[in-house]
């Protein structure tokens, strides 16, 4: 695969390159995904990383998927998505996987993902990764973001069961919020201003918030 195509087939280098290349185009997401997480923690409880599971819209699942040779039409094995996971992952550094991490108010710094793969079910793909923290940290409060400062992309967590909790301690509680709606005032900003100045990092309005606390 040409260094070209990669880009091509990156997760929010696609989304940014059919945002940016209409001048006219309003500023609202291009990407949308449906996501469910896990906080996973290790036995002495301290929190080790994020399991995340991201499924895409059925129009980018659609674009992405041109071009890829399967056995069987229509159908994708994980091992024939594997090395569009791999681009996909590794388009997602650049912008820190959309998520954010703070332990009792310091930043957070994940290394490389692992475990990923694609799956592809009903006419959706579905990212599925684990981003391990740099160091596995105990805390009493563990803030947790997910979004896309640009708002290219937009972030929906599932009605049923959106977060959870895999091996902490029974005493530490969890609240989630989901973002309010503003996509009425990010249609006013055209993409040419979008990016600048206080709208750069508009698209923390639509953060969904993940709080943990533990005694």
């Amino acid at each position: 695969m040409t260094s070209s195509l990669r880009r091509l087939l990156g997760l929010l280098l696609v989304a940014a390159g059919i945002a940016l290349g209409a001048a006219s185009a309003q500023a609202h997401p291009h990407v949308w995904i449906t996501a469910k997480s896990q906080l996973t923690y290790a036995p002495d409880g301290s929190i080790t990383g994020v399991r995340h599971a991201w499924t895409f819209d059925d129009m980018f699942s659609t674009y992405v998927l041109q071009g890829i040779e399967t056995k069987t039409k229509g159908v994708y094995s994980k091992e024939e998505l594997a090395p569009l996971a791999q681009t996909n992952v590794e388009s997602l550094k650049e912008f820190g996987f959309f998520t954010f991490a703070k332990a009792d108010g310091r930043k957070q710094k994940f290394i490389e993902p692992v475990d990923y793969f694609l799956e592809y079910k009903e006419d959706a793909l579905t990212l599925h990764f684990t981003l391990p923290l740099k160091a596995p940290v105990s805390a009493k409060q563990l803030a947790l973001e997910v979004f896309d400062p640009s708002y290219f992309i937009d972030f929906k967590f599932e009605d049923k069961d959106p977060i959870k909790l895999v091996g902490a301690p029974a005493a530490c509680q969890m609240k989630f919020q989901r973002p309010n709606d503003g996509t009425a005032a990010a249609q006013k900003l055209n993409e040419n201003n979008f990016m600048n100045g206080d709208n750069s990092n508009y698209g923390a309005m639509f953060a969904n918030k993940i709080m943990v606390e533990c005694p």
